[in-house]
Formats: structure tokens, C-alpha cells, sequence
């Protein structure tokens, strides 16, 4: 496995996390990882299930594992599962306890955390527009927990997307 630096793009729903994984993957000429669990879910006929959280896991790792070897210089990752440990607190009060052991086990070398001083856009797989400030609060707390480098990207347009930059190339500089 390549020796890549991995670069978690986080936060809460309606942040701007995809757009700003591709936008990132384009500048510097790699790839971004999309987030898993968006594409599970849409698939979804039922609500998400204990087991859904579990797979989506399962999933993302998989996903990451497989598109590394193509990452040039660095892999962009859109979310991480710790998304997966952060709804299930929400939806069933206790995350699966295979993916707090894990937690630990996969690093990324820099987390870009969205702030939510973007407008919410209603999409049929965001479900909290009231508890942004909740969840950008809990993102927090989880990446402090994991003693994780983190950056807190705010802004709009193309600022927030520069601020993005400063902050990976601050990173690959140190």
C-alpha cells in the first residue's frame, strides 16, 4: 500500500463536503473518495437500520482501500466513517462497537472541518437542518477525542476553497 497522505474532508450535512472533495481532487491532481453512505443510502426502501450502519462502514473502508493506488501524491476523501459512529449516536443512541474499535485504526493525516456558514440545501438524504450547530459541535468533540489535526474551513465561494488549499498545502509544507 502506497505511503499516501490521506485528507478527510468532515462535517455536518450541507456543508459543501462533496464539492469541495472534487474541487480539491482537481487541484491537486488526484483523486477524492466519494462518501459511501450517500449512494447506500438512496438505495435505501426502508429507514437506515443498525445493520445499514455497519455496512456503510464496511463500505467506506472498502471504498478507500480500493481507490488508494490511484491517488497521485495524496487521496482526498469525502467524509470518513466516522460519520457512521456520529449518526448512529444520534439515530440509536450507542455507535456499533466494531467501528469504535476501528476509529482509532485509520488515521488521516489532516481533517478539513467544514463550518456550517453555508446556506442548507434540501436534499431527500439530509435530515437535520436544525441541528447543524449540534453536529459541527459533536464533529468537534469526536476529532478532539481521536486527537486528530484538524482545520476549520469557513468562507464562501472561492475563499472557502482557497482557505481549503492554504490549509493542505500549510500541511505537505510541515
Amino acid at each position: 500500500m502506497k505511503n499516501i497522505p490521506k485528507i478527510a474532508v468532515v462535517g455536518p450535512e450541507s456543508t459543501g463536503k462533496s464539492t469541495m472533495s472534487d474541487y480539491l481532487a482537481a487541484h491537486y491532481h488526484t483523486i477524492a473518495v466519494p462518501e459511501f453512505a450517500r449512494g447506500y443510502c438512496a438505495k435505501l426502501t426502508e429507514p437506515c437500520t443498525w445493520q445499514d450502519e455497519i455496512n456503510m462502514f464496511h463500505g467506506q473502508l472498502a471504498l478507500e482501500a480500493e481507490l488508494l493506488p490511484q491517488a497521485n501524491k495524496l487521496l482526498i476523501c469525502d467524509t470518513t466513517f466516522i460519520t457512521v459512529k456520529i449518526w448512529s449516536d444520534q439515530m440509536f443512541g450507542k455507535a456499533p462497537q466494531e467501528v469504535l474499535d476501528e476509529l482509532p485504526k485509520h488515521p488521516y493525516d489532516l481533517y478539513l472541518l467544514l463550518n456550517i456558514d453555508l446556506p442548507w440545501q434540501d436534499d431527500p438524504l439530509r435530515n437535520f437542518p436544525d441541528l447543524r450547530e449540534h453536529f459541527m459541535n459533536v464533529w468537534h468533540k469526536e476529532l478532539d477525542n481521536l486527537q486528530a489535526p484538524y482545520v476549520v474551513i469557513s468562507g464562501t465561494g472561492q475563499d472557502r476553497y482557497d482557505s481549503a488549499v492554504k490549509a493542505i498545502d500549510g500541511f505537505l509544507a510541515s
